[in-house]
């Protein structure tokens, strides 16, 4: 097994002088060096091929014991020293100090096809940033991430990606429902592969402790190994860098929001500064359309994390990032204008989105309000979101009301609840948009085409990830093997998979792991 190793974070950036791995703060660094904890009978449950291949590795290399032995923190490879990132961050709208990698370990950089990415394992053991936690990850919970980033990426979402899920043959210690009643679980590995982790919150700590030094050498050092386009100066540079970052925050929370998908936990520290999706931890998609729900449980109150709330805490978080580089800036009108667009680009490409969805293909000025009363109307009774916008597209121009509803009605859980003004709006709803079909140029066969590739008609819900762990619990890991390759199309029809095109069943509706989440989930 062999990989093109690169070590510029840990080589151009400041280090910890400390080596001693307990809770403590970190002062002027970028990280700590620490090895991950050897498991005592580790075993690898899958591999993604395509992840290994993207990183050097081949087919073959995932059956060795080298990968094995790397892959589950048993060994490091050779010229490598796996560290712990240094971060801030402002959870749940306030701010937290210093965090930091508590459960993932960044084993190296690797080169391949002139491509950088950073190797983490997640759940391998404590780190000085653990805090009062031990480290490790349970199997639920690492299921649901490896799960989770394949399916985000095969559905065009940025994301990071899953090398590998292994069982560290070690027990660890959980309280699921945080009701004083710990139990022991199977322990796991997650090994995760990104450009980079670098999030908001390690700039945000910098900023925090006025350590201007740190903050530019952080600052220069993204730019030049991530965001090789930039060519301005001075403090130019990091205002484009700003834009850059703000651009693709704003594409991936559209791409979340055309999915249904609600991270559950946007806090700064979780957000990183390439755009894509990382930290997966009470995720969810929606099962009914609803802009008010979030999967955290420990956001229930307040719903901070909302669906509907998704673009606005992306901004609010953007907002924090400015003013962690404002130091190298000392102007804030470049970055109030960055800001300032963004909830208008935000407007403008959400309904590019929308209309996509809806196989809208010539600009009309009446599609806004199309748009916002089916967003409406979808909220009025349970509607399930991934099934409705995939039935839509077999409606024809030469459909009849009644004709048309017939196509979406799989979408509603009780059809009991269209009754009256409900049925009677959904009816005005389905002529209008009859209507503007036909003002469209493409054949049916062609819209239903372009639609299937916006609406997917596989996500991983919520009940599909909890059916994986009851029974990897037991030692079956052949439906994560069998969603996974569903996951890999979710745009295709797949019709093998069937089965897996359906409403979340009512078991599933208050089931632990099936509706809510905890933030250790």
């Amino acid at each position: 097994m062999k990989l093109h190793i690169k070590n510029n974070f840990a080589t151009e950036l400041p280090a910890d002088p400390s080596l001693e791995n307990i809770p403590r703060q970190v002062e002027q660094a970028c990280f700590s060096y620490v090895a991950p904890v050897k498991p005592s009978n580790p075993e690898l449950i899958h591999a993604s091929v395509e992840v290994a291949n993207t990183i050097g590795l081949k087919e073959e290399d995932i059956a060795s014991t080298a990968f094995l032995n790397m892959f589950s923190g048993t060994t490091i490879y050779p010229e490598t020293k796996p560290y712990a990132l240094c971060y801030a961050g402002h959870q749940f709208g306030n701010w937290a100090g210093q965090l930091g990698d508590g459960r993932a370990i960044n084993l190296t950089e690797v080169l391949h096809n002139n491509e950088s990415f950073t190797l983490q394992l997640k759940g391998a053991g404590p780190t000085p940033y653990s805090r009062n936690a031990d480290g490790f990850a349970v199997l639920r919970s690492s299921i649901r991430e490896y799960l989770c980033a394949e399916a985000m990426h095969y559905l065009g979402v940025p994301t990071t990606r899953s090398l590998s899920l292994m069982l560290s043959g070690d027990p660890v210690l959980r309280d699921v429902l945080y009701n004083g009643n710990p139990a022991y679980e199977k322990g796991a590995i997650v090994a995760r592969v990104a450009p980079s982790f670098i999030r908001f919150g390690s700039f945000e700590i910098f900023a925090a402790r006025e350590d201007h030094e740190n903050l530019k050498l952080l600052a220069d050092f993204t730019i030049k190994h991530h965001f090789p386009n930039i060519h301005e100066e001075g403090s130019q540079k990091y205002v484009a860098f700003f834009e850059e970052v703000t651009q693709t925050t704003l594409k991936m929370i559209v791409e979340w929001q055309r999915v249904g998908f609600v991270h559950g936990v946007m806090n700064t520290d979780n957000m990183s500064i390439h755009g894509i999706t990382i930290d997966y931890g009470p995720y969810g998609w929606l099962e009914d359309y609803n802009s008010g729900w979030t999967p955290n449980t420990t956001d229930r109150q307040h719903k901070r994390y909302r669906f509907g709330n998704q673009p606005e805490i992306a901004l609010w978080n953007l907002y924090q990032l400015a003013n962690a580089l404002y130091p190298l800036i000392q102007e804030a009108k470049p970055l109030e204008t960055i800001l300032d667009a963004f909830s208008t680009d935000y407007e403008k490409e959400y309904l590019n989105m929308m209309k996509n969805k809806l196989g809208f293909q010539i600009k009309k000025e009446q599609d806004i309000i199309l748009i916002q009363s089916l967003t409406q109307l979808l909220e009025n009774v349970e509607t399930d979101m991934t099934i409705f916008f995939r039935n839509l597209s077999n409606i024809t121009k030469a459909d009849a009301t009644t004709t048309a509803f017939n196509s979406i009605k799989e979408a509603f859980y009780n059809e009991n609840d269209l009754k009256g003004t409900i049925m009677k709006d959904w009816h005005d709803w389905l002529e209008k948009y009859t209507i503007r079909i036909n003002e469209e140029t493409l054949l049916d066969a062609e819209r239903k085409e372009q639609m299937n590739l916006v609406n997917p008609k596989y996500v991983l819900r919520n009940y599909m990830a909890q059916l994986c762990i009851d029974d990897a619990d037991k030692g079956d890991y052949g439906l994560i093997n069998e969603l996974y390759e569903m996951l890999k199309k979710p745009y295709d029809e797949q019709p093998n998979f069937q089965k897996w095109f359906a409403k979340r069943p009512d078991w599933a509706r208050d089931k632990v792991g099936c509706s809510m989440l905890s933030c250790s989930s």
